[in-house]
């Protein structure tokens, strides 16, 4: 009885199983490079169930008796599965998925080729490219094919995968190039891989320019918006406030905090908590800074040592204040769906979702804030303030009021930017430190009170920053910027954009 039901159970897997018998056990019994070719032979034929007879395999559910390899058969030897083994089970199913329908699964089977380029794999291969209808696919299928084709026997072969290399503008394939230049033989071929050779990295040195500067715009406009507050308060009422940095570390917990209450309450809608988090993260930072104002900062104008020391106590009492309530090790903030991944538009440069939101952020903040300032009673009466207090004081303006609606603008301000600054990293009590010398470097620069001049000085120093860094390190860049800070306050003390008139000197 038992041996009639491992008959049955046999023939239930030979039957449901059409994989051709000879190739199933090519690929599960024999020596490496046997059962290798016998794969990439499977493949190329398109044989039937090979994906589940190799999923089988890996799994370990085939069993190989008597010349024969079956899938959950009870009886028989488990055949040996080895790392290369696996690595090419891999690519086949990869290969597999070439030809699939949904062009989703076709781009992650080239991700997953993009280093396996085998003359082997040719007829795999070149079937896909023949069946590919998207431009993109098929561009990236014709460098996989002269990929393969690099490692051909035939030198004119070999010669003709090197000129169609020329226009391709990824790594890996230079860094085949110059693997297969170093034994090549033949002296056409050889030019040809190094003309190739140079052009891939001609293409790529243009992408690292462009990522470098992206980078550095990126930068630029993260500075932008952690110095627009600044460049408000300091500009309108001259106080050095040290505790700028803890206003963006509040903006960043108050995002936090709506995302947690999103988690909890509506998860559903997690992906729209930035949509909430932006106005509540403005709206508490303008409160903490009218709150500095009122109590502190108001006592103190004219008197600019007393209100950076009494700045700098604020700054340390909220950052206590923030590890006692949630803790001293840094929180996560998620991104939102959409502002996951990135833009690839080389295989050098990716333009990363959250990044390009920022710049379009700080744009919009930007606009914002010079309509407010050079449309609105508000912003006239701060232009007033800022040029001549007491003119302003005579013809009727509450300077007292205009300071504290000053100061919550530009601590509302500071606290979008720590809410951007949640989707690029941690927030934790010490966040606001990285940032707050730069923005004075910023506002210093770009002239106090100029809300160009901080536009320009920002994506100035973030560009700059990046591209000395690429030069000669993190630490010797910010020295090398802040030796420039030094000569331009030396040459001129207003700032390289300062306002002109009587009542600035």
């Amino acid at each position: 009885m038992r041996s009639l039901l491992g008959l049955l159970l046999m023939l239930a897997a030979i039957s449901c199983h059409a994989l051709a018998p000879d190739l199933a056990a090519k690929i599960a019994v024999g020596e490496s490079d046997e059962r290798v070719a016998a794969l990439n032979e499977a493949v190329a034929k398109g044989e039937p169930q090979l994906a589940e007879f190799l999923h089988a395999l890996q799994d370990g559910r085939v069993r190989v008796k008597d010349g024969k390899a079956l899938i959950d058969a009870p009886e028989g030897d488990e055949p040996i599965v080895n790392n290369r083994m696996r690595r090419e089970i891999d690519a086949a199913l990869a290969g597999l998925d070439l030809v699939s329908p949904d062009r989703a699964v076709r781009a992650k089977a080239l991700t997953t080729l993009r280093d396996e380029a085998d003359a082997s794999r040719l007829p795999m291969f070149e079937k896909a490219l023949a069946a590919e209808t998207d431009a993109g696919l098929k561009a990236q299928l014709t460098d996989l094919v002269a990929g393969a084709l690099l490692t051909s026997d035939d030198a004119a072969k070999r010669k003709h995968a090197a000129e169609q290399l020329t226009g391709s503008a990824d790594p890996a394939k230079r860094a085949m190039l110059l693997e297969r230049l170093a034994s090549e033989p033949d002296a056409g071929a050889k030019r040809a891989m190094e003309k190739a050779a140079d052009a891939i990295q001609s293409r790529l040195a243009w992408g690292d320019r462009a990522q470098l500067l992206f980078s550095g715009i990126s930068l630029g406009s993260i500075l932008l918006l952690v110095a627009l507050g600044l460049a408000i308060t300091y500009g309108l009422m001259g106080v050095i406030n040290m505790a700028h940095g803890e206003l963006l570390m509040v903006g960043a917990y108050a995002t936090w905090a709506v995302q947690q209450a999103f988690r909890s309450l509506a998860p559903g809608a997690f992906d729209y908590y930035l949509v909430v988090a932006i106005p509540v993260s403005f709206l508490v930072a303008a409160a903490v800074g009218a709150a500095m104002e009122r109590s502190v900062i108001r006592w103190l104008y004219g008197r600019p040592l007393e209100t950076l020391l009494a700045t700098w106590g604020i700054s340390l009492i909220l950052m206590q204040t923030v590890r006692s309530l949630f803790g001293a090790q840094n929180v996560a903030v998620e991104n939102p769906a959409w502002l996951s991944g990135g833009w690839a538009l080389l295989p050098n440069l990716t333009l990363p979702y959250n990044r390009i939101a920022i710049l379009g952020f700080a744009a919009l903040v930007l606009i914002a804030m010079a309509l407010l300032l050079s449309k609105t009673r508000l912003g006239l009466m701060v232009r007033g303030v800022t040029q001549n207090r007491r003119m302003a004081s005579c013809v009727g303006v509450n300077t007292a009021r205009v300071d504290t609606m000053a100061f919550a603008l530009g601590s509302g301000i500071a606290g979008l930017a720590g809410c951007a600054l949640s989707q690029i990293g941690n927030v934790g009590p010490d966040l606001g430190q990285s940032y707050i010398v730069d923005a004075f470097m910023v506002v210093v620069l770009g002239g106090v009170g100029q809300l160009a001049g901080t536009v320009y000085a920002g994506l100035g120093l973030g560009v700059l920053s990046k591209l000395l860094e690429g030069w000669q390190g993190a630490v010797l860049a910010k020295i090398a910027l802040l030796l420039l800070l030094v000569l331009v306050i030396q040459k001129k003390p207003q700032g390289l954009f300062a306002l002109k008139g009587r009542s600035v000197e």
